[in-house]
Formats: structure tokens, C-alpha cells, sequence
């Protein structure tokens, strides 16, 4: 398939991505260290709790939850404001335009908010614009803040195109100002896709950045810091701060405002390889209970991603979702970390929580026999097959190392792989990052210890701002070969001696197929695979 024109121009060059006057004209609070950035980046720290000045959306917006009619759209202010959301046809606003009334932006939510757009047409191009206002003078209003999204098509004959990958700012590796930042998601941004699934690990907030970090050649990498990332993530404010510090990058903003995004969180929103009831033994923090330290991240991840269901901590909010986009692809966003039973050598024949939980098993699978999209995007944040360790005897995701039978955790992904099976369930296929290479799996029966279930593709990329790492071990419960891998020699290997990877999948809108790209910055296309509607095995 040809590439997509890129239509959106003024977006394309990121000229709308954030308002003018974005420098602070009272400084920066002494929250940034980098001066390259200080003048092109919000303060870091929160907003003071006064009403003096136009109120601005200084962090730039987003949008998510997208369908045919509606859309949610994000943002964050600097001081106290109404949300307001400008949508139209007409990237010069000049007719058509409707305003979207949005909430109060307040501390409760660290500013944040999201607004709902509704009765949107579908299968087009909507450009909008974010407009704060005084609450107690309406007309005294801040710069308004661009952005363009597509509603889902109504019709099958449109093309779909969506990128993936995960792990952003981990192991040390910021913002690198000399570098351009994180330039990935321009790259990304030109691809002009439909959304963006963030596969996880969308922050490290127990990954604290310092100013700088010695490189094998003998030269440094030089990071943008904050005080929020000087020190591993406990508070709610140290969480926010988190989710702020990635949003100082003008790239990362520029793409917020022409890419959705459908996030998904794994162990680094909250803490390396946590799980529920865990008691950390680690002198770094001084909270242990993780439960506490969970809930205090997933407040923060649903106030700086558009995701209304999570907005304020709802306790109902759940992270497992489905999005649907349009009769050729839904995209099923799993949660391996909320529901998971405890990190352990996997080795026991009977596992009922296993990674899911009961109940977000039950839900994916009667939700997979509903879709009546030709293709069924399973959006895991670990991996199947790749045996990934916790320490020395326990295992971190779903594989263990031994090569036999399901046990642990396989036992509930061998019931899921049975239902597809047994249900006729076609067209599946699985997404991933969280180990930093990337790789295409194929999966067989006639290679596995289990054999009830149909062939099927993993495709795994990342990390899009972290350290690389050696490619791990397959376990063969599954019958998983590796059709390809590029990683890193060793561990921890920088950004700019391994740059980032990034998945891209698109769909024929004429006759289905689906086409995977596995993409490295800078680098192009390193491996493709074209899959056939309908068909298993491939």
C-alpha cells in the first residue's frame, strides 16, 4: 500500500502543536536545569493556586477514545480555568464551528481535564482548538492550542493506519536537548497515522533523571531535569510530575496534537515488576505498601491521558479496554499488572488469577466472540512467549523457561488461545514492547507443548525512549519461532547508540489485508510481514 499523503501542513510542520509565548515570562522556578529548553518548555512544577494572568495550555493538547462520532480531548492549564473545545471542518476555522463546553480545571486534577466531543461526523478529518478562560471573566481568555484528529470511518473502504511501541524515558535516558529530544515522535508524526498505541511503560517513575550520564566513547548524555524526576515517584505530586516531564519535549507535543493516543500502562507507571500486595523491600522509598503507590499513579496516568473512565481515580475506572475502529479493526487494550497474582517461578499446575485475573479473562474473551472486526488487535503490555525474569527464581510476564506443558500464568493464556480456537474467532493477532528489542514471533501448534489452538503472530518493538537490551529466550509451551530480531549487544545501551524502535500496521480498506512494519528511527523499514483476512497460519 502506498503511503497516506500528508495532508494536515501546518500541523506537519508543528507550528500548532503549542501556543505562542510558551516561555514563561516569570521564569521557570528554577525546574529546569537545561537552557535550551527553558525556552521553549512549561514549568514542571504546579501551578500556583492564583488567578492572576491569561490562563494557557502551556502543556500542549491531546485526544483519545476516538470514534465515529465523538472524541475526548486533554489538556492542562497553567492556573485555574473553563475548558473550552473549538471544533471544525476547516483547519482556518472559517466556518462550521461548534464549541464543546468542558470542565472547571482545578488542583483536584492538577489542572488537567478532558472535554467530550459529540455528534461528530464520521470517517473525516476534525481540527479543533483549546481555548481556557477565566472562570470569573469568560472573555479574558489564553492562546488557543491546535490540534487534528479522524474520527473512525463508517465504511470498510478506508485505509487504517496506527503505529505502537513503549518505554519512554527509561533507564536514565531524558530528554537530550542536544539531540533534538525525543525526535522519534516527528518521525512518527510524519508517518500521519490514524492513532498511536502506547504500548506501556509510559513514564518511569522509578527511574529518577540526572543532569548527566556517561557514554562508552567517553563523552555525556545531557538530560533535561526537574525536581519531580530527581528522586523514584511516591506522592501523587511526584507521579504528576512524571507525566509532566515528558510533555516538556516540543516533539512529543507536536505529535499529541495530530496523533490520538490509546495508552496502556505496565510496571514503570508505578514501580519495576510491582504486583498487587506487594511490600517492597527497597531503601529508595520510604512508602513500601505498593497498593498505595499504585493508586496514587493510576489517579495520575487518568489525569494526563484521555481517558475519561480513569479520570479522578475512579475505583469502577478500569485499565482493559476495547476500541473500536470502525468494521476492519478493533484493538483490545489489556492490563497485565492490576489484576496479576504475585511474581513467582510459575512452576504450579492450577493458577486462577494468572496475569489477567478471572475477570478480565472472562471479559476478553466473550468481547473477541463479539467483534465482528475482520482483524483483532490483542494490545498486551508483556510479552507471550520471551521469558522474562524477576530476580533470580521468579518470572515477570507470562513465560517461565520450561518447555513443557502450560503451568502458572500459560495456563490462562492456554484457555484464551483455546476459546479463540474453538470459537472460530479469526484475524487475531498480538502487540507488545516492554523488552526493549524488537521482533516478529510466530507461533505454531506443531512446534509447541500445547497444540489446542490456531497459529498466530506476536509482534513486539520499542523501546521509543530507553535503553536497549540482548534479545531474551523463547519458551516453547507455545511453539513461538522468531521470524525476526534486531537488539541491542548489551544491557542498557543508549538512545543515541540504539535508537528507538516503532511499529507500524496499516489495513487495505479494499481488500483487508494487513501489513506489519517494524521501524527504527532514522532507519526505515527493517522487517514486514502482509497477513491475509481471514486466514490462519501465515
Amino acid at each position: 500500500m502506498a503511503p497516506i499523503p500528508h495532508t494536515r501542513r501546518s500541523l506537519l510542520g508543528g507550528s500548532l502543536a503549542v501556543p505562542v509565548g510558551l516561555a514563561l515570562s516569570g521564569g521557570l522556578s528554577g525546574a529546569l536545569t537545561t537552557p535550551a529548553y527553558a525556552a521553549s518548555a512549561p514549568a514542571t512544577s504546579a501551578p500556583a493556586h492564583v488567578r492572576s494572568g491569561r490562563p494557557n495550555a502551556l502543556w500542549g493538547v491531546q485526544c483519545g477514545e476516538i470514534t465515529a462520532h465523538s472524541a475526548t480531548v486533554w489538556t492542562r492549564s497553567n492556573r485555574l480555568a473553563r475548558m473550552y473545545v473549538d471544533t471544525s471542518p476547516s483547519e482556518s476555522f472559517r466556518y462550521a464551528v461548534r464549541r464543546h463546553r468542558g470542565p472547571l480545571l482545578d488542583p483536584g486534577t492538577d489542572f488537567t481535564g478532558t472535554a467530550s466531543l459529540r455528534e461528530l461526523p464520521p470517517g473525516q478529518q476534525v481540527h479543533y482548538r483549546v481555548v481556557l478562560a477565566d472562570p470569573d471573566d469568560l472573555r479574558r481568555t489564553g492562546e488557543p492550542v491546535r490540534g487534528t484528529f479522524r474520527t473512525t470511518p463508517a465504511s470498510r473502504r478506508r485505509d487504517v493506519r496506527f503505529l505502537w511501541s513503549g518505554d519512554l524515558a527509561g533507564q536514565g535516558w531524558g530528554i537530550n536537548p542536544g539531540l533534538g529530544g525525543y525526535r522519534v515522535f516527528d518521525e512518527m508524526r510524519l508517518r500521519d497515522p490514524d492513532f498511536f498505541l502506547f504500548s506501556g511503560d509510559t513514564i518511569y517513575a522509578d527511574g529518577p533523571i540526572q543532569a548527566s550520564v556517561p557514554l562508552r566513547d567517553g563523552t555525556l548524555w545531557h538530560n533535561v531535569t526537574t525536581v519531580e524526576k530527581a528522586k523514584v515517584a511516591e506522592t501523587l505530586a511526584e507521579y504528576r510530575g512524571n507525566f509532566r516531564y515528558n510533555l516538556l519535549d516540543h516533539n512529543l507535543r507536536a505529535f499529541n496534537a495530530q496523533v490520538p493516543v490509546l495508552a496502556q500502562w505496565d510496571d514503570h507507571e508505578v514501580r519495576n515488576n510491582w504486583y498487587p500486595g506487594q511490600i517492597l523491600d527497597d531503601r529508595r522509598y520510604t512508602v513500601k505498601d505498593v497498593d498505595t503507590l499504585a493508586r496514587r499513579a493510576r489517579r495520575a496516568f487518568g489525569e494526563y491521558f484521555p481517558v475519561t473512565d480513569l479520570r479522578g481515580g475512579r475505583a469502577e475506572g478500569r485499565m482493559y479496554r476495547v476500541m473500536r475502529h470502525g468494521p476492519l479493526l478493533d484493538v483490545f487494550v489489556l492490563d497485565m499488572r492490576t489484576h496479576r497474582d504475585a511474581n513467582s517461578p510459575g512452576r504450579q499446575s492450577d493458577d486462577p488469577v494468572g496475569i489477567l485475573g478471572r475477570e478480565q479473562l472472562t471479559w476478553l474473551k466473550r468481547e473477541l466472540s463479539r467483534s465482528r472486526a475482520t482483524w483483532k488487535v490483542i494490545a498486551a503490555d508483556m510479552p507471550l512467549g520471551i521469558v522474562v525474569a524477576d530476580g533470580a527464581a521468579d518470572f515477570e510476564a507470562v513465560a517461565q523457561g520450561d518447555p513443557g506443558a502450560p503451568l502458572g500464568r500459560e495456563l490462562q493464556i492456554a484457555e484464551l488461545l483455546r476459546h479463540i480456537k474453538h470459537q472460530r474467532i479469526t484475524g487475531t493477532l498480538w502487540l507488545t514492547a516492554d523488552v526493549h528489542y524488537t521482533a516478529a514471533n510466530h507461533y505454531a501448534p506443531e512446534r509447541a507443548a500445547f497444540t489446542d489452538f490456531e497459529p498466530f503472530w506476536e509482534f513486539v518493538s520499542g523501546p521509543v525512549g530507553a535503553g536497549g537490551f540482548p534479545a531474551g529466550p523463547l519458551d516453547a509451551t507455545f511453539g513461538p519461532r522468531t521470524a525476526f530480531v534486531q537488539s541491542a549487544p548489551f544491557t542498557n545501551m543508549s538512545p543515541c547508540e540504539n535508537p528507538p524502535y516503532y511499529g507500524e500496521v496499516e489495513i487495505d480498506g479494499d481488500g483487508g489485508e494487513l501489513t506489519v512494519r517494524l521501524r527504527r528511527q532514522g532507519g526505515g523499514v527493517l522487517f514486514t510481514r502482509t497477513l491475509s483476512p481471514g486466514r490462519v497460519g501465515q
